[in-house]
């Protein structure tokens, strides 16, 4: 029910008049009467008696004059509880979705920081394949996804959230460590790789590519599922891996690893926020990408 018609009708009722109801509504006096006159017809029924020299309801308008009040009364506690929420602390759910590559590394540090800074707020965190996370923001199960890649997908929008810088990963008392090497060096070594499809792989694949190699010229011994496989490897001695550098910002500190430099190559990656299309934004959510913006920049 338009409670703009609702609020025509009790002012008339009130004020026993049509023109003292307009000036208290700050309209026009035919505005009123259209207002009550649509009213009526929505109803079937007269409400108002409009014979005598003042206005007076009929038994079916003193009905709905109780009621109106009532509804009348809600929406403006309705109003008033929604600015108090948009001004006050922040509190709710965040559901959110990333892939590996940034799920393992940025994301929950920028959400445990989230979190502290507005404690009444409760964050999810599920970590998957891109894919994964692409079609749940699409079937609005997440409200947010971080993605490495951008695939095409209709029920979702990507925008740019921060860039991600990918090193060659060495252990740290290897030949390579805080060196720049030759892509004919890097053929000698053994190569660990994450998946097919893994964003980092990717982005490789594409700097390589424009130097007109392939994957296949080096000697690729492992190809292992995520970041932290390969990390793990690495760790170990099996071979040096391309790698996101927030996966081993910490055994850089610790000093188990180093990173060297590949001449000719400037790999990095665009990450991305996946929305929902035509979803409306919570308030929750977007105080989370204005914090991340501003954390990450």
């Amino acid at each position: 029910m338009d409670t703009r018609q609702l609020a025509a009708f009790c002012a008339v009722v009130e004020r026993r008049s049509f023109s003292q109801a307009a000036d208290q509504l700050g309209v026009t006096q035919p505005a009123v009467s259209l207002q009550i006159r649509s009213l009526e017809k929505r109803l079937g029924k007269q409400l108002l008696d409009r014979s005598g020299r003042r206005v007076e309801p009929t038994e079916a308008g003193q009905r709905l004059y109780r009621s109106a009040q009532r509804l009348l009364a809600l929406e403006q506690q309705l109003l008033q509880e929604l600015g108090e929420e948009a001004e006050g602390e922040l509190s709710g759910r965040l559901e959110i979705g990333a892939s590996t590559g940034p799920g393992g590394t940025v994301v929950p540090i920028v959400l445990g920081e989230f979190q502290r800074r507005h404690p009444e707020v409760r964050v999810a965190l599920a970590v998957s394949d891109t894919n994964s996370v692409v079609e749940q923001v699409a079937r609005r199960e997440l409200e947010l996804g971080v993605v490495g890649a951008a695939p095409r997908h209709r029920g979702v929008t990507f925008e740019p959230f921060f860039r991600d810088e990918v090193v060659l990963a060495v252990p740290a008392d290897h030949r390579f460590a805080g060196k720049t090497i030759t892509l004919d060096e890097l053929r000698t070594e053994p190569l660990v790789l994450m998946q097919e499809g893994a964003g980092v792989r990717q982005v490789i694949e594409d700097e390589l590519r424009e130097k007109g190699l392939r994957l296949r010229d080096f000697d690729v011994r492992l190809e292992l599922g995520l970041q932290e496989s390969a990390r793990t490897a690495v760790l170990a001695g099996f071979g040096v891996t391309f790698i996101s550098r927030g996966a081993i910002e910490s055994d850089l500190v610790a000093k188990t690893l180093a990173v060297a430099r590949v001449e000719g190559l400037e790999p990095s990656r665009e990450i991305s926020l996946v929305r929902s299309a035509g979803r409306a934004e919570t308030r929750v959510a977007r105080a989370f990408v204005q914090f991340a913006r501003e954390r990450l920049a």
